[in-house]
């Protein structure tokens, strides 16, 4: 695995922040001074010395979508702890058995709105040879293949914030079908105000707490006001079991299978609202893709972004496993340290559950000590745990995402 996100880069960095409950989100006065509403949110600590670890100083230069940029690093660490050479020679043969499915949302931004000045100004001539690789919705997916020399399929996939479990359920379905032997799935997301600046002018995020940044993402709290925007990438490396046996390859956890479907924007769900049959039809449907029975689920990373969204998500939940109060499962947002990070959020989050899982702990859901009532009236407050927690006998653990569009990903996880 590998992941960019706003509370750590690197796998080490990211799990010394979940346990000790580091908030990645900070004050910006890039957005104070453009006037944004919110003026929070989560960016990865990325700097000049850790980029050129992973790019040549011409690459540096060129490469203007910070998207890409966190893709590419997350999808190298995730290869480099498979165990997989970097493909670093041109003249050698690609890896048929191995492909990537790594999603994104908006990852060209930067570089299209310097295409979209330069063309104004008439400097078409000037825009240079890098622009449409930067610009294309497969730009990352086409620059990993480059890198690791990947011979398999190779696509983008965009699905808004359920975007990076679905990348994972995609390269999933495609090793269990005999089509690739190895599969690089995540997803990828840039920051700033040109992909923020819709959010805020639709009242979305938090706009009370510019002055205390990691106070305002507030996932399953009565105070919730919005969620907070982030940007980072996640990366996993998938293959079958024979596969990695045979190479002796390091396992953190096995995906046990998981479903996509859409709520058709019926019985309440709209462009920016999910149909809870649809979502609770989704966790079904990974439950019985992936032969998990509702008991057995020990934990749920769940989507909860910060809004009236999460009453209805735990509900939805519930109502999937029939659980309710002390039965049900551990859960937590990653979303209160990271904020949301758009088409970024699954995979990201993934990451987090596997090394929880691995690693036998549950990260803290921060500033939640104020339970939304609807909450707490259908599940044991302690199920929502305010510091880390060792779940008895932690097994298996559900990751749900859901998108604009009313588009639902969920998938299951269990220990190796």
């Amino acid at each position: 695995m590998g992941v960019v996100a706003p509370n750590g880069i690197g796998l080490q960095a990211f799990e010394q922040a979940l346990r000790n409950s580091e908030s990645g989100i900070r004050h910006l006065t890039d957005l104070e001074k453009l006037n944004f509403s919110c003026q929070v949110g989560g960016i990865p600590p990325l700097t000049d010395e850790i980029k050129s670890r992973y790019f040549s100083e011409l690459t540096i230069k060129v490469l203007k979508s910070s998207g890409i940029i966190y893709g590419c690093i997350a999808g190298m660490d995730a290869w480099k702890d498979a165990g997989f050479p970097p493909g670093a020679d041109p003249d050698a043969e690609p890896d048929w058995d191995a492909g990537c499915i790594f999603g994104t949302g908006l990852s060209g931004v930067e570089p299209l709105r310097d295409a979209i000045y330069a063309v104004d100004a008439g400097n078409v001539r000037r825009l240079g040879s890098r622009v449409v690789e930067q610009t294309m919705s497969s730009g990352i997916s086409a620059y990993l293949c480059g890198i690791l020399g990947l011979g398999n399929q190779v696509t983008t996939n965009s699905s808004a914030c359920s975007t990076g479990t679905e990348s994972i359920i995609m390269a999933w379905d495609r090793i269990r079908e005999g089509k690739a032997e190895v599969m690089l799935a995540g997803s990828c997301d840039s920051f700033g105000p040109y992909i923020w600046g819709g959010f805020d002018s639709m009242r979305v995020l938090n706009r009370s707490s510019n002055d205390a940044p990691e106070k305002a993402s507030r996932p399953m709290s009565a105070t919730a006001e919005g969620f907070v925007p982030g940007a980072g990438a996640g990366a996993l490396v998938l293959e079958s079991l024979d596969h990695a046996l045979k190479r002796g390859a390091k396992i953190y956890a096995e995906v046990l299978g998981g479903a996509v479907n859409a709520g058709g924007q019926r019985n309440g769900g709209t462009m920016t609202a999910p149909n809870s049959r649809g979502v609770i039809r989704c966790i079904v449907k990974a439950m019985e893709n992936a032969g998990v029975q509702s008991g057995e689920v020990d934990a749920i990373c769940g989507h909860l972004t910060s809004t009236m969204g999460d009453v209805l998500e735990v509900r939805n939940w519930s109502e999937a496993l029939g659980r309710t109060g002390k039965d049900f499962p551990y859960i937590n947002s990653l979303k209160s340290m990271i904020g949301h990070c758009l088409g970024a959020a699954g995979s990201i989050e993934t990451v987090a559950a596997v090394l929880q899982l691995q690693n036998d702990f549950f990260h803290a859901n921060l500033n939640a000590e104020d339970l939304h009532p609807e909450i707490s009236g259908r599940i044991d407050a302690a199920k929502v745990p305010a510091k880390p927690v060792t779940p008895a006998g932690f097994s298996v653990i559900g990751k749900s995402s859901f998108g604009f569009g009313d588009v639902n990903a969920c998938l299951f996880l269990k220990k190796y």
